[in-house]
């Protein structure tokens, strides 16, 4: 299950981060996850509640967001969802040129939310 080794990943950057800047703690941590990156969301959040045990992640809310796979077929130009499993033969022209993938591969902290103290919030994005 690649998703521990994703979810540890996380967790140590964002504890770092945190420490860096410090913060007592951490609220949230946003995801931006491809269609075709290979990841079970519901896998990663389990993975992300243990990973971040003893860490001032700890008690941080893990939200995905989903990027739909797109691809572009080099000749014609023209752009398709491609689906899982990836389709990635051109609707247009099933030509056999280049297929340039778009989206789909993505995963990127978007943001964090340090926990600042009762009701303060401050963010950091990357």
């Amino acid at each position: 299950m690649h998703e521990m080794s994703i979810a540890e990943a996380v967790v140590e950057q964002v504890d770092a981060a945190a420490r860096e800047h410090g913060a007592p703690g951490v609220d949230r941590v946003r995801l931006r996850v491809g269609e075709l990156a290979g990841v079970v969301p519901e896998a990663l959040d389990f993975c992300f509640e243990l990973a971040c045990a003893g860490t001032l992640v700890a008690g941080a809310v893990l939200d995905t967001e989903p990027v739909a796979a797109r691809a572009r077929c080099a000749p014609c130009a023209v752009e398709w969802a491609v689906g899982m499993p990836p389709d990635l033969g051109c609707p247009n022209c099933s030509g056999g040129g280049g297929v340039e993938l778009l989206s789909g591969r993505e995963l990127q902290i978007l943001d964090v939310r340090w926990a600042d103290g009762p009701g303060a919030r401050a963010e950091q994005k990357g």
